[in-house]
């Protein structure tokens, strides 16, 4: 076995084992249960995308996990708005409003959430409209999100075809948040780049460039595009080393990691190019990192090493075509 063939073979022994990528393998069965009740919106993109005269009226919804507003309680606060509106730039939306959803023991514990989530409002520039706000005796506190958009063309996570390349784009201007896999280019970016940065989405959507395309989650890049191609009943080949990273940060981290700006496309050949351009001029890494494949399959590549990374835990191969 050759160095290539070495490091491959731990990288997947890495993401195999990944709790991260595990769920998002299985994410099909955690949304089966609401597919009967959704009628004409289809499950499995970023946002559900509901017919609006000549467009879309987007809508997101995050919750942010017990253990983390516990240990980082004024950064789950700006999550919170910050996941759901890049998810509404990941489907080409611009964001109208924001509304919470917040249980918490007193002003103490809630007040720390609500200063996050006044920054992160303040620095992209969209109002928090409403939701419901509970002060308790006790007891943990809970803190969810949703987001409102419009869009008037959908970047969708169904219409990967194969021949696409696997364009990945990820601000590298920031800095690890804490020991978590989370690599934050947002809280220190100036407010005005946030939203212009931001909005190279929807432009990419409305000049036709882009065919599909996924806000990179926490799963990293690998669980990210898995729910794509399980979407798109497609396959894949992803070239690891092609991946924009920052410098001097280990891969294997990298790969389960949730960049705050960071987007998986589905590109026609013809277009890349354009793509590339269009996030270079704001300075975002962007590059051709794989192509889109009809094998129901996803080839992993290091150097001049291939092999197949196991897609079977709760990955439907012979999903339904959309």
């Amino acid at each position: 076995m050759n160095s290539d063939e070495a490091t491959l073979a731990q990288l997947i022994s890495f993401l195999s084992a990944s709790v991260s990528v595990e769920e998002k393998l299985r994410i099909r069965t955690a949304y089966e249960r609401a597919e009967d009740l959704a009628g004409a919106t289809r499950l499995g993109d970023d946002c559900a995308a509901i017919p609006d005269g000549d467009g879309w009226l987007l809508l997101a919804a995050e919750g942010m996990l017990p253990s983390f507003i516990a240990d980082d309680p004024w950064f789950a606060g700006y999550s919170a708005v910050m996941v759901n509106l890049s998810d509404v730039f990941a489907m080409g939306g611009r964001p109208l409003a924001i509304v919470d959803v917040l249980w918490a023991a007193g002003p103490d514990q809630s007040g720390q959430i609500w200063e996050g989530m006044r920054a992160a409002s303040k620095a992209y520039g969209v109002p928090i409209v409403g939701g419901h706000t509970t002060v308790t005796k006790s007891g943990s506190p809970f803190l969810a999100a949703a987001v409102l958009g419009k869009a008037k063309h959908l970047i969708t996570s169904f219409d990967a075809l194969a021949g696409d390349d696997l364009v990945v784009v990820v601000d590298l201007r920031g800095s690890w948040r804490g020991e978590k896999p989370f690599w934050n280019a947002s809280v220190s970016a100036p407010d005005e780049r946030l939203r212009a940065d931001l909005n190279l989405l929807p432009d990419l959507a409305e000049s036709g460039w882009c065919r599909a395309g996924k806000d990179i989650s926490n799963g990293g890049i690998v669980g990210t595009l898995a729910m794509l191609l399980d979407c798109s009943s497609a396959g894949a080949e992803l070239w690891l080393d092609r991946l924009p990273r920052p410098s001097g940060v280990d891969l294997a981290r990298w790969l389960i990691s949730f960049p705050s700006f960071g987007y998986l496309l589905s590109v026609a050949p013809k277009n890349s190019e354009r793509v590339i351009a269009h996030f270079a001029s704001r300075e975002i890494a962007c590059a051709v990192a794989g192509r889109v494949t009809s094998t129901r399959s996803l080839l992993l590549g290091y150097g001049a090493a291939r092999s197949l990374f196991p897609l079977s835990k709760g990955w439907d191969p012979h999903a339904r075509s959309p």
